[in-house]
């Protein structure tokens, strides 16, 4: 189709150039319009998308408030934090839950922590312990579910759960973040009932 075209300028320029005797600048504008008429720039290359991290922090510390209570204290050594809003703590975490008075109640400390911004969700893994202060509890796992908005934890992991009352191990908890109350499914141990 190019080739259609050029002959057909150049077949115009020679009848411009034989018949109407035109001057030469108007033969210069036409033969430099023929050359770029030809001249086909190249695609550029699709551009590679960065997956990333757009930010990182080191040694942070979040504070989390509400009505001027202090709700939660998140520490971390390193925060990634990428384009759709997700983070990644690789260096570990450790967070302060406090209750409406600003009592401390709850800790939580785990090898690494990853933020899903969508859901509003964290998860904890490797090494995850989480300490009740008022009741003396603490839960370990290998990972665990954060929602700060219902204030819940779970997995579906292997716990173990230390009260001062017995141990109780299994799959599939559910509770409060403070472990004030909990429920659990394929749990083996000794626990004392009042």
């Amino acid at each position: 189709m190019a080739q259609y075209w050029l002959k057909k300028i150049e077949s115009t320029i020679y009848t411009m150039i034989v018949r109407y005797k035109y001057k030469p600048i108007l033969l210069v504008l036409i033969a430099s319009s023929v050359l770029v008429i030809g001249c086909k720039r190249p695609d550029a290359p699709k551009p590679i998308e960065y997956k990333g991290a757009l930010r990182e922090a080191e040694d942070i510390e979040v504070l989390s408030t509400e009505k001027d209570q202090m709700k939660s204290k998140m520490k971390a050594k390193k925060v990634l934090e990428f384009q759709n809003g997700d983070m990644e703590l690789p260096e570990g975490m450790f967070l302060e839950t406090y209750d409406e008075t600003g009592k401390l109640t709850s800790t939580l400390k785990a090898d690494s922590a990853y933020y899903f911004k969508e859901e509003d969700k964290w998860r904890a893994r490797g090494h995850v312990e989480v300490f009740n202060l008022e009741k003396q509890e603490k839960l370990t796992t290998d990972e665990l579910f954060w929602k700060p908005t219902t204030k819940k934890i779970f997995t579906e992991k292997f716990f173990t759960l230390v009260e001062p009352t017995g141990i109780i191990s299994g799959f599939k908890l559910q509770a409060n973040q403070d472990l004030s109350e909990y429920s659990f499914e394929d749990t083996a141990g000794d626990l004392e009932i009042d």
